[in-house]
């Protein structure tokens, strides 16, 4: 008989994977956009949150990445074609299955590959990635975190970059203000942004860890960009845009607005074993 521990996280397994593979069911699987690769080939503004994480991954041709919580493969095609050697790992067999779809109409599967796996009980290779990039993630698995990252930090070279992308909350009057907002989202039944208390059990496996802080005025973009695509949105859209996002670089900069942040991209190297 199962132990009450391990029946919650395999119960908590099946929800992850039923609510994405729901989530995937309707993906597109055109090849990817022309101008969003040539976007994130540079030159990169690091006012934005996705070109700033690849700011700081510098070159990748040559280079070993983990993409944690790949879903259907989107970042995981993207750092492909910006020349990594991509290994993607998912709890969604559907979303695996479309990853693979999507790294061969890209061409991009011999430089790809996935695997259909809870990152509890995954088993990949010790030291074996320059990079670990996981983009919304962790606050999935908050319960889970310390396994979790004691694992990513142990597949990890001990001189790998850590990058991830995570919505956070630093200021409880915002987030309360935040659920008076009738803004639909699809979330899953667990999640919540990281807190103070994530931030410091990261720390634990990442030293050096360091936060640059996103999205005040970006929250607006939903209203903003057709669809939430930045680069099939009119010009004068594309500039309402650039403008939230460069008062946010400015405002986030300072130590009492940054705590007003919506996201946060956290990174730096593994602890030394």
């Amino acid at each position: 008989m199962l132990d009450q521990p391990l029946k919650e996280r395999q119960e908590r397994w099946r929800e992850e994977a039923s609510f994405f593979d729901k989530t995937v069911a309707e993906i597109d699987l055109r090849p990817m956009d022309p101008l969003a690769l040539a976007r994130y080939r540079g030159p990169l503004r690091r006012k934005f949150n996705k070109e700033y994480r690849l700011f700081l991954l510098g070159d990748l041709r040559g280079k070993k990445v983990l993409d944690v919580g790949c879903g259907e493969g989107t970042n995981s095609i993207l750092l492909a074609k910006l020349g990594a050697a991509v290994t993607g790992i998912d709890i969604s067999p559907k979303s695996i299955e479309i990853a693979e779809k999507r790294a061969e109409i890209n061409q991009v599967a011999a430089s790809c590959r996935f695997v259909c796996s809870p990152l509890e009980t995954a088993e990949l290779e010790a030291h074996t990635f320059d990079v670990v990039w996981a983009d919304a993630i962790l606050h999935h698995i908050i319960p889970e975190l310390p396994l979790v990252l004691g694992k990513l930090t142990e597949w990890a070279k001990p001189d790998a970059l850590m990058v991830f992308c995570e919505p956070v909350n630093f200021n409880q009057t915002l987030r309360r203000i935040r659920f008076m907002i009738p803004v639909k989202t699809d979330v899953t039944p667990d999640e919540r942004p990281l807190e103070f208390a994530e931030i410091a059990v990261l720390r634990h496996y990442i030293p050096d860890l360091r936060l640059q802080h996103f999205t005040l005025l970006s929250r607006l973009d939903r209203f903003f960009l057709v669809n939430y695509n930045y680069e099939r949105s009119p010009w004068p859209r594309r500039a309402i845009s650039n403008l939230c996002a460069s008062i946010d670089s400015m405002a986030l900069s300072i130590p009492g607005i940054r705590r007003l942040a919506g996201t946060a991209v956290l990174y730096g190297h593994p602890a030394k074993a």
